[in-house]
């Protein structure tokens, strides 16, 4: 069991150092107020003119320079190798919702490892902001509001059946898997309900659905 570095009550946003607008980490801290940074992702939160409130990771990318805008308390070297720092992230930060800004970017095998590790942390409630899509990893029973005609895309990362109310062409009776049948471009027809039996697919959908896929991962009480 990893020890817990960052516990907070608050949303977080988890900024990288890939390549991504300076609008979307605005946006993710409009949401979630509470920033860490993965390793070099110091390098650009300094370079915004932000601190902050923890730095994890094995610190190869992180800069001495940005490092000395972070008090000495909030930086957690991690040295292991075995794992990202995205993933050192997620093993070490409990919060209602994780915003990843910074790990979508044009490198494809970082991207493979950020879904790799989010099917090693099902409950973490992590939404990955791209360009186009936000990508998180659904728990078993999702409510999604979305209009009419949005697409809601669906990739297993393992075996993976499941149930679905207000998609087109609804997914019961089909047995999902990486190397088998997946579920690109369905469409909301009205109010989505999902359900699965394993916490093991992927949704995507739209950028402009951000607000949804936090809502639908932490349902107001």
């Amino acid at each position: 069991m990893k020890k817990v570095i960052v516990h907070s009550k608050l949303p977080v946003t988890l900024i990288g150092a890939g390549a991504f607008s300076q609008e979307f980490v605005k946006e993710a801290l409009r949401h979630a107020p509470c920033l860490v940074a993965a390793d070099g992702g110091v390098n650009v939160a300094v370079a915004m003119g932000l601190v902050p409130e923890a730095v994890i990771g094995d610190l190869d990318s992180a800069s001495e320079a940005a490092l000395s805008a972070v008090p000495k308390d909030q930086i957690w070297p991690v040295k292991e190798q075995d794992t990202t720092d995205f993933e050192k992230c997620l093993a070490r930060i409990k919060a209602p919702v994780i915003l990843a800004v910074g790990f979508a970017g044009s490198r494809l095998d970082h991207l493979l490892a950020v879904f790799a590790a989010l099917a090693r942390y099902p409950g973490c409630n992590c939404v990955v902001i791209g360009d186009e899509d936000v990508i998180f990893l659904a728990p078993r029973v999702l409510s999604l509001d979305l209009p009419a005609g949005t697409r809601v895309s669906l990739f297993p990362l393992g075996p993976v059946t499941g149930r679905s109310e207000g998609l087109e062409w609804p997914i019961a009776g089909i047995e999902f898997a990486p190397d088998g049948r997946i579920g690109t471009s369905n469409r909301v027809t009205g109010p989505v309900t999902l359900s699965f039996d394993a916490e093991k697919m992927l949704v995507l959908l739209p950028r402009d659905c951000l607000v949804a896929a936090i809502e639908a991962l932490v349902p107001a009480d």
